[in-house]
């Protein structure tokens, strides 16, 4: 999961994926998942990351400060 997003919390990740990106994600849960057993939830949360950050209510210790930046590979 670390490659795909932000680590916020214990099991939850706050990713920006492209729609290839995406099917990789799951395609790489569902191979190392126990599918009779264990569960994963992928909720999209829209396409404006300003917005989707704003979203995610925090109560407690707040998240970590997040590093907009641009990778070329």
């Amino acid at each position: 999961m670390k490659g795909y997003g932000e680590h916020w919390q214990f099991s939850i990740f706050f990713c920006i994926l492209k729609d290839i990106d995406r099917v990789c994600l799951q395609s790489d849960l569902e191979a190392e998942m126990n599918l009779k057993d264990d569960q994963t939830m992928i909720i999209d949360m829209g396409p404006n990351e300003k917005e989707a950050r704003d979203a995610a209510a925090v109560i407690g210790q707040s998240l970590p400060e997040f590093e907009t930046r641009m990778i070329v590979v």
